[in-house]
């Protein structure tokens, strides 16, 4: 309307006064540019939500699902700007790795329009999930234990499932005019797992559930507490919930009794409460948290996890401050990384076991997991390391089971600033532990648990700086 205005105007002075014409229509073109450059700089997200509950007979992690306790959810944000769209997404698997991660990025970028250096893709590792890795169920078909551990025609069914809902989101996007920062501790959930003894050396391990004394007693140990809540606004209105919190999220688990955990019960009941605003939670560096010396593995336990994470999800939300944001206030950066291979990850030694059949099955679903990461890295596989930035709201994107003090470092480099990390995008390696921690003991880095070796401190942390930079 207010075009046609100033078009009208402009015929009008053209008629009786000539001379006035170009200043007014230059006027007119310095309007019209600086417009159409305010809306470049505009930024718009959509939002997507796919079920990819396993149907019951289909393997989960540790067991076939037998019951659907909860469903599992693919969910994220498409963010759209005058740049390539950036997909972020989180899923209540247990895990996705190798060849499994390549196809959801891919899949995801094409169903995004943008480069599959722009998608990010991460677990949240309940251990009620489903596990995705076609590197690794490629092993096990060559070793007569097909249908084990994968059903590939689920998995690239829900990957479908997920791209479709993409597609649905970049065509219903709104847009971004504020980000909003809230963050609030979280009361007796996160605890080390690692135990030390006067030595340095690790002489309790305390599990996600635990009914020793001795660890229980022990201190929290290093943790980050702090659960990070971002958020994307439309003036008042509210588009988007994104929450962070580092710990593995399982209170029990085993029996195939499919479940998105304490921790998506907290989400889910989140998004209930606020009237439905989306709400989508990334898993930290939580190779070296869990919930053990506040879960003794109760049922009991579960709602209990869970109502103390919402509490802290509420507490941050009502924290959250707004602030003005534009594209120019959003880049992206990504990097990839060859991590360095676990000295006792050996293929030789991992297809013995493979072909032992008196050798359990749980030794030979290790041995596949492994050998799967040993092929990719011996074939010059390097992972993604990424950071997107809003204002002064970070979000790091990191690969593995990474202990909790990648994280804390990552927030050292950025004083002033805010940032997120999002761990457990590329499940491959399994646990990544510190430098010295490879020297310790303890479950996470002996034998081949851990698939790096004790250099890879110096190759993520370069990483870590380059896209924070």
């Amino acid at each position: 309307m207010n075009r046609k205005v100033k078009l009208k105007i402009c015929n009008k002075k053209q008629m009786s006064h000539k001379p006035p014409l170009k200043p007014i229509v230059l006027g007119f073109f310095i309007f019209f540019i600086g417009a159409g450059t305010a809306f470049a700089q505009q930024i718009r997200i959509g939002v997507f939500n796919a079920n990819v509950t396993p149907p019951i007979g289909s393997p989960v992690a540790y067991a076939t699902a037998r019951s659907i306790m909860d469903s599992l959810s693919a969910r994220g944000i498409v963010i759209l700007s005058d740049e390539k769209p950036i997909v972020l997404c989180a899923v209540d698997w247990i895990g996705i790795g190798n060849e499994g991660l390549e196809v959801w990025r891919r899949r995801l970028a094409e169903a995004a329009n943008t480069s599959i250096e722009r998608v990010s893709v991460h677990a949240l590792h309940q251990h009620d999930g489903i596990h995705c890795d076609f590197t690794m169920a490629r092993i096990m078909d060559e070793y007569g234990m097909g249908g084990i551990r994968f059903d590939t025609a689920f998995l690239h069914a829900a990957i479908q499932h997920v791209s479709d809902a993409i597609s649905k989101a970049v065509k219903n996007t709104q847009p971004v005019t504020h980000l909003g920062f809230g963050q609030a501790k979280v009361d007796k959930v996160a605890s080390n797992r690692r135990i030390l003894d006067e030595n340095g050396k690790v002489k309790i391990i305390r599990w996600s559930a635990t009914t020793d004394s001795a660890a229980i007693a022990a201190p929290e140990g290093l943790i980050d507490p702090w659960l990070k809540c971002v958020s994307f606004w439309n003036n008042e209105n509210p588009l988007a919930i994104m929450t962070y919190y580092t710990t593995h999220p399982q209170s029990y688990y085993g029996d195939g009794d499919v479940t998105c955990e304490f921790i998506g019960i907290a989400r889910n009941a989140r998004e209930k409460e606020t009237g439905g605003i989306p709400h989508i939670h990334f898993n930290g560096a939580s190779g070296n948290i869990a919930a053990g010396k506040y879960n003794d593995g109760s049922k009991a336990m579960r709602p209990v996890l869970a109502n103390r994470v919402e509490t802290a999800m509420h507490e941050a939300w009502e924290q959250t401050k707004k602030t003005a944001i534009s594209g120019k206030d959003m880049s992206w950066k990504n990097t990839e990384v060859k991590l360095p291979l676990g000295k006792n990850i050996l293929e030789a030694e991992l297809r013995a076991t493979l072909s032992d059949e008196k050798k359990s099955a749980a030794e030979k679903v290790a041995a596949a997991e492994k050998l799967a990461w040993y092929q990719r890295s011996v074939a010059g596989q390097k992972v993604n390391i990424s950071a997107l930035r809003l204002g002064k709201v970070w979000l790091l994107n990191l690969p593995g089971e990474l202990f909790v003090e990648y994280q804390l470092a990552a927030q050292k480099i950025k004083p002033g600033a805010q940032v997120c990390t999002a761990a457990y995008e590329d499940y491959g390696p399994g646990y990544i532990g510190t430098k010295i921690s490879y020297t310790q003991g303890g479950y996470e880095t002996s034998g081949i648990v851990s698939g790096t070796a004790p250099e890879v401190e110096k190759v993520l942390m370069k990483a870590i700086k380059k896209v924070l930079k």
